[in-house]
């Protein structure tokens, strides 16, 4: 009796737990990029970086955008003062460059990602490659996949990527 006592409460545990996850995705689904970005707590540069590049509207609309979000983490590894110069109204064309070199137009989900080029919003190309270590973005690895905001896709990065 005990037994089923433990297997019944780690049942309602689980589903607890499960109805929880949908319910966080869904509540995220109903937010814009921009919003999920600003909520997520490790992407307050690229926030920072897309108001001051003039961005929010553009990824507030309908979209559908495949974002590869860099972590806060990533923008650390620039070379000192490179995200305070970025920020600056004078590199404001540079930074827009820059952002838009990490959104495709479209919503790409992990499960359809594959070894290609793919054209970013600024027009350039990102190399996309899926290997035995999982999928990298340029020289930035994918950490974590399809966040789902109400607009597109949100794909975690661990390094900045820059255009030529």
């Amino acid at each position: 009796m005990k037994n089923i006592r433990v297997i019944a409460l780690t049942a309602v545990a689980v589903a607890l737990v499960a109805i929880n996850a949908v319910h966080a995705d869904s509540k995220t689904a109903k937010n814009d990029i921009v919003a999920v970005a600003a909520g997520a707590g490790s992407f307050n540069t690229l926030v920072a970086a897309v108001k001051a590049a003039g961005l929010v509207e553009t990824l507030q609309g309908a979209g559908p955008f495949t974002v590869f979000a860099p972590t806060d983490e990533a923008f650390a590894k620039l070379p000192k003062g490179t995200v305070e110069s970025l920020l600056k109204p004078e590199n404001k064309d540079k930074l827009v460059a820059i952002l838009t070199y990490h959104v495709l137009a479209g919503k790409v989900m992990a499960a359809d990602v594959k070894t290609m080029k793919a054209k970013t919003v600024n027009g350039q190309e990102l190399n996309v490659k899926v290997g035995a270590e999982g999928v990298t973005v340029d020289n930035a690895k994918v950490i974590k996949t399809d966040v789902a905001a109400s607009n597109g896709v949100i794909h975690v990065i661990d390094t900045v990527v820059l255009p030529n």
